[in-house]
């Protein structure tokens, strides 16, 4: 998935060297559920910021591909290396820089609030904003297509309470 507009609202704050963004703790959970239900996580995005990198790794996001200006090229190295085929790959994305990759991928999303040229190109349109739960919409709908929010809430019950 792409991160700015996606996982967050798009605003990018310059603070010092570094820029912060705002995360909303519902795409979070939505991720963790996501992992517990064994799916593979990974950001691509054409910035680099620490304040990805820390939110990437407090959610154990298993990859992050940052700077990344050829996002359809960084979804196939990550299909490749994880063997997996395109067309089990969901991707989504709120911009023109995200098309190529939500072009290739087998399912493709985007938030409300999305270009609406990229809307127009995309599988599903998710009820909620990027960085107001878009995130989370797609993960429960991949999770309940694949084994049920029932079963994916149980497990992380038991394992992931309290992360």
């Amino acid at each position: 998935m792409d991160v700015d507009g996606v996982l967050t609202d798009g605003r990018i704050i310059h603070v010092g060297d570094d820029e912060a963004r705002c995360f909303h703790a519902h795409d979070g959970m939505g991720l963790r559920l996501a992992a517990g239900a064994g799916l593979r996580i990974a950001w691509i995005t054409g910035r680099q910021s620490r304040s990805v990198q820390r939110r990437a790794a407090d959610l154990g996001v298993d990859d992050l591909v940052e700077n990344c200006a050829l996002k359809a090229e960084a979804l196939r190295r990550l299909c490749d290396a994880h063997g997996c085929q395109l067309v089990e790959a969901a991707y989504i994305g709120d911009d023109v820089n995200d098309m190529p990759a939500l072009c290739i991928a087998g399912l493709s999303f985007a938030p409300a609030d999305a270009a609406p040229w990229v809307r127009q190109h995309v599988d599903h349109i998710t009820p909620a904003g990027g960085g107001y739960g878009a995130v989370r919409q797609v993960c429960e709908g991949i999770i309940s297509a694949q084994c049920g929010m029932e079963a994916a809430v149980e497990a992380y019950l038991r394992v992931g309470a309290g992360n």
